[in-house]
């Protein structure tokens, strides 16, 4: 069976593509690197047709792959023939260049180290005959992690140094060999990020770095595009995703990943192109809060998150099999797998909701439980990385862990406080919020995030050294008016202000709300916070200092259930007791006495 000339043959003649497939037949003497009468015909072939050819040469001398490129790049595709990870792939790529200029390209020189190619070389093509190559082989490993390309260069195409060129190879294989499995697995996702341009200063490409950062990638490119419809085959255009893979071997990418949400077919048609992983921010933050859900309810509310996310994009094939599952000839021992592994979402998906219901009403009968004596309840909620953790570390001694990472905590923590006048309080710490945050996310931690919805005052806390604050307090009102807490009291609260130069800036936009500028860091400006918050809480309440006889018990509960105790003590004619309560509620309170 003949052969097959991968790549670009468009407005090629069937005999030239059959001398073109003819370069199968040549093979390599054991000690012979690239024979002249090889680089001589692939340079005649380019002449011709005026587009870069490659040959993949294996260590037997055999030829395992030609392809055609088009005007100027050429498909590479991924060759391995030694199996194993922590050695060359066993194979060299040969390839033309039509512009008479040898020497290797960015691109090249990314491939030969993401393929782990024995070597790469290119031969400058003028007028249909070879004018120099070049070969470029792996080097030593770079302080970076990464790997240098020895490059040797220009050499006469009729007279290589074929011996030399054949032993680097060895040299090179050893070298690549001294780096043990254990550390390259180690090694971080190189990851490039694609997104359009954001409006209004805002940078939506910077945040997706800042998130790729968190779970574990390294930023080797990022890619913004100017803003253009959607295309529903690639979200791209299928020009624009050739570039990127071009760019990706450059940079070595193992990992694409995109600003907005893909679907199973874009995500599918990318991959083929780009060959590599492609995700887009939806599953990023997904993964983010997989690997920071401690608690048994953050665990269960993720995966129910992924699976959500996960369910409409088991296409596979296509929409011919999404109406498998019922009619004749689609049950019984005939059912795809596509269906089946639906069909065990779905349960897992049911099996999680329900465990979430019961995990859900405990956590609200222990919050009852804390709740039971009138204390307030004070909910941080912010952007994420605003300091909202470090703050309530400041405050109560919490001890929760604080990083300068998007999402460094998930599960929610409550600390009772005791603000400056007496009033005591319950702090709590909540999910930090993002732009584009995935609706699977506020829907599987929805019964969390109504904790907001319960509170008696919300401090806000924004980080006011970012320069995209403003844009960050915006997306935090949305989710807040979508969770229903649009009209509960709060207080915007500028953290940071130690990274500031100067006094805060005063064009912030924060309405009738009051502001507090501190550092949680710090620790300046707390007082005046936790001042303004009891303030805010007892706003519209009435301090009173009551003398309740014991036989009236029944006043007693009456203020623990509505009020706020300042302080109790019993004597021998009753229990002295002070606490704020509502103009309603002594009405109510006389009655009883």
């Amino acid at each position: 069976m003949a052969q097959k000339v991968n790549g670009s043959l468009n407005g090629v003649r069937a005999a030239t593509v059959e001398r073109i497939r003819s370069l199968y037949d040549m093979r390599m003497g054991q000690k012979e690197f690239a024979s002249y009468e090889l680089i001589a015909l692939m340079a005649e072939l380019t002449g011709e047709i005026n587009r870069e050819i490659s040959v993949y040469i294996a260590r037997d001398g055999h030829i395992a792959d030609v392809s055609v490129g088009s005007g100027d790049k050429v498909s590479m595709p991924s060759m391995r023939l030694v199996r194993n990870e922590d050695r060359l792939c066993g194979v060299r790529c040969l390839h033309t260049h039509p512009n008479g200029d040898g020497r290797l390209s960015g691109v090249d020189l990314g491939t030969l180290r993401s393929m782990q190619l024995d070597s790469m070389a290119a031969v400058g093509v003028a007028d249909g005959r070879p004018t120099q190559l070049y070969a470029a082989f792996i080097g030593d490993e770079t302080e970076g992690g990464g790997r240098e390309a020895l490059i040797y260069g220009p050499l006469r195409p009729w007279k290589l140094p074929n011996a030399a060129l054949i032993n680097e190879i060895f040299i090179s294989d050893d070298r690549f060999r001294s780096v043990t499995k254990t550390v390259r697995e180690a090694e971080a996702e190189r990851a490039v990020l694609v997104g359009f341009e954001g409006d209004s200063g805002y940078d939506p490409v910077g945040e997706l770095a800042e998130l790729a950062k968190t779970a574990g990638a390294e930023v080797v490119g990022t890619i913004r595009l100017k803003k253009r419809a959607i295309d529903n085959a690639t979200y791209i255009g299928s020009g624009k995703a050739e570039e990127l893979s071009l760019k990706g071997s450059e940079l070595e990418a193992d990992i694409f990943i995109f600003d907005d949400e893909l679907s199973a077919i874009q995500q599918r048609n990318l991959e083929e192109i780009l060959g590599a992983a492609v995700i887009d921010r939806t599953t990023l933050i997904l993964d983010i809060f997989a690997s920071r859900a401690q608690s048994r309810e953050g665990k269960l509310q993720v995966e129910l998150a992924q699976l959500k996310y996960r369910l409409p994009r088991l296409l596979g094939q296509g929409q011919a099999l999404s109406r498998l599952g019922g009619g004749i000839g689609t049950r019984g021992p005939g059912e795809k797998k596509l269906e089946i592994d639906r069909r065990r979402i779905r349960r897992r998906i049911y099996e999680l909701e329900e465990e979430l219901k019961d995990v859900t009403r405990q956590r609200e009968l222990r919050s009852d439980g804390r709740r039971g004596g009138g204390t307030p309840l004070v909910a941080l909620v912010g952007y994420t990385n605003a300091g909202k953790s470090t703050l309530l570390n400041t405050l109560t001694d919490a001890g929760v862990l604080a990083e300068d990472k998007l999402f460094a905590t998930l599960d929610p923590v409550v600390r009772q406080i005791k603000l400056p006048a007496g009033t005591d309080a319950i702090l709590s710490d909540t999910v930090g919020f993002i732009n584009k945050l995935p609706h699977e996310l506020v829907n599987a931690f929805r019964s969390t995030l109504e904790e907001v919805t319960r509170a008696d005052l919300i401090l806000h806390v924004i980080d006011i050294s970012s320069p995209t604050h403003e844009t960050q307090m915006r997306v935090v009102e949305e989710v807040l008016a979508d969770l229903g807490a649009a009209s509960t009291p709060r207080i915007d609260v500028f953290n940071k202000c130690d990274l500031l130069e100067g006094d805060p800036p005063g064009h912030i936009v924060a309405g009738d709300r009051k502001r507090v500028f501190i550092s949680a860091k710090n620790g300046s400006g707390l007082q005046a916070l936790l001042t303004a918050a009891e303030e805010t809480l007892n706003a519209g309440r009435r301090e009173v200092d009551l003398l309740i006889p014991y036989s009236r018990y029944e006043a007693m509960n009456f203020i623990y259930r509505s009020g706020t105790v300042i302080s109790e003590e019993h004597t021998d004619e009753g229990t002295r007791i002070k606490a704020y309560l509502d103009e309603a509620d002594l009405g109510q309170l006389k009655k009883l006495l």
